[in-house]
């Protein structure tokens, strides 16, 4: 990995308040980043899966992930990449499009795997859920035509095969 890449990190943390947060400090004290935070129950309602993405040196993030490691209701962290895990991610897009823009907007839609969700006279909502390249590739689009507001969820991830994340 090169020094800058997005790295992803999957983090089995016990359900409780305060984890997030302790969390979140060890980040801050190495000057890492959180780009996007996901953070939801798991199968076992006792448990929380967090979902980090951030940029910067490896060797800090491994310092991360040891430390993180060591938190008293830390279960298990480490960090995922994309030929051993599947993620995603969703964006819902608001767009102003002039009438003569909906047919092609309506084309890429169509071709991005998007869905419109609701619509007025004057702006409509796009929902999207694909890769980040995908949705980045979407946006840059979407900007041609009218967007004025994006909402991301930040990326899902999962281990390929029998292996649990």
């Amino acid at each position: 990995m090169k020094t800058n890449d997005t790295h992803t990190l999957s983090i089995l943390v016990a359900n409780k308040p305060g984890v997030l947060v302790r969390v979140a400090l060890v980040f801050a004290r190495r000057g890492y980043n959180i780009d996007s935070l996901v953070v939801s129950p798991v199968y076992n309602p006792k448990f929380s899966r967090m979902t980090i993405t951030a940029k910067g040196d490896v060797k800090i993030l491994e310092q991360i992930i040891k430390q993180v490691n060591k938190l008293i209701d830390v279960i298990h962290a480490s960090e995922h990449d994309s030929s051993t895990s599947v993620a995603l991610e969703m964006a819902l897009y608001k767009v102003k499009l002039a009438p003569a823009s909906k047919t092609v907007v309506g084309k890429y839609i169509k071709e991005y795997s998007a869905k419109l969700v609701d619509e007025t006279d004057s702006l409509s909502v796009i929902a999207q859920m694909g890769t980040t390249e995908d949705l980045d590739a979407f946006e840059a689009v979407l900007n041609k035509y009218g967007l004025t507001e994006v909402v991301r969820t930040g990326k899902l991830l999962l281990k390929k095969g029998k292996e649990t994340t």
